[in-house]
């Protein structure tokens, strides 16, 4: 979708803190964290919602976002890791992954936090 800020993301048109891409995929920080490493996983691709993706994609997409979670639990120290499909705001399928909110660190330390990632992926 031309307009779609996610799709421009996707396609590196405007800047983002990436921690994860793939042919399919991107995982990028949130710009207004709930807490330190906060990060949206997209599809590529627009769809509207996350049940709207092709069948075949719903199952890598869950992957994804396990692959995050579990790299946030390792940088942050965390046990508690929140998930929730979003679509409301962006009218792009995406899903927030983010350490529990009481996480010591900086949350807009974006280079910080996208490396902690990075390092533990």
């Amino acid at each position: 979708m031309e307009n779609c800020i996610f799709c421009k993301i996707a396609r590196q048109e405007i800047p983002a803190n990436i921690v994860y891409e793939d042919k399919d995929f991107m995982a990028f920080l949130d710009i207004n964290p709930r807490a330190p490493g906060h990060v949206q996983v997209i599809p590529k691709s627009h769809s509207r919602w996350v049940w709207d993706l092709p069948e075949d994609l719903a199952g890598e997409y869950f992957k994804v976002v396990r692959k995050i979670a579990l790299a946030q639990k390792k940088a942050f120290g965390q046990e508690v890791i929140h998930g929730r499909i979003e679509g409301k705001d962006v009218m792009h399928a995406h899903f927030w992954v983010y350490p529990d909110p009481a996480t010591i660190g900086e949350k807009t330390d974006f280079e910080g936090n996208s490396q902690k990632i990075k390092n533990n992926l």
